[in-house]
């Protein structure tokens, strides 16, 4: 409905649907009422700032894939009194793979850095599967990718600190490990359920030797 103004204008005020505020200064009509909406805001949590002096850990990691070992550090800062990772630099002097792997760095220090759960890194790092295979780790345990193996070092190091409760291994599958080692076997076969190179035939079933998943046959 159209509303002729008989009186002299002194201010503007913009109306938005549910809300209205005044641009300009000066007296002006109530606005018609109606029903206040309040936004849910929600807070992102701080990026944690850096201190001058951090203290971390250093992790060798060599594979048949190259003749130049890795090195990981991992520094940690005290949030509550507790330690938590901050940053991550991975170094080696074989520069193949140096693109993918400064820009890991920066992807896990960004996540670190946020103060958020980190430990669902662990798990997605470990699910990595190299198209070219995998390989064997001194004692024969199987690694899917380079990649995987930064991820089972990051959980060395989140269990080191306390964020990763130990693995606590039943002494039944501390038993298989030693019945298949004293007969020499290598797990030859991915586990359905931690995608490790650890399935080995033992008593007409199918076990991992890594989360001790079985299935009998």
């Amino acid at each position: 409905m159209a509303v002729p103004i008989t009186a002299k204008i002194v201010g503007v005020e913009v109306v938005a649907a549910q809300k209205a505020e005044v641009v300009s200064g000066g007296p002006s009509p109530e606005p018609v009422s109606s029903p206040k909406m309040v936004a849910e805001v929600v807070q992102l949590q701080p990026v944690l700032r850096r201190p001058d002096d951090l203290e971390g850990t250093t992790y060798k990691i060599k594979t048949p894939l190259s003749e130049h070992a890795l090195y990981v550090t991992i520094n940690d800062i005290l949030v509550n009194g507790k330690r938590r990772p901050f940053e991550i630099f991975i170094n080696s002097k074989n520069m193949d793979n140096f693109a993918w792997i400064v820009a890991l760095t920066r992807v896990l220090s960004a996540v670190f850095r946020h103060g958020g759960d980190a430990t669902f890194l662990v798990e997605e790092m470990r699910s990595v599967f190299d198209p070219r295979g995998g390989y064997f780790k001194p004692g024969g345990k199987y690694m899917p990718s380079l990649v995987a193996e930064i991820g089972e070092c990051i959980e060395r190091h989140l269990t080191k600190i306390g964020m990763i409760p130990p693995v606590d291994l039943s002494p039944e599958l501390l038993a298989k490990r030693q019945a298949v080692g004293e007969k020499g076997m290598l797990g030859n076969a991915l586990c359905p359920k931690c995608g490790q190179m650890a399935m080995a035939r033992l008593d007409g079933c199918d076990t991992c030797l890594e989360c001790g998943y079985s299935k009998c046959g």
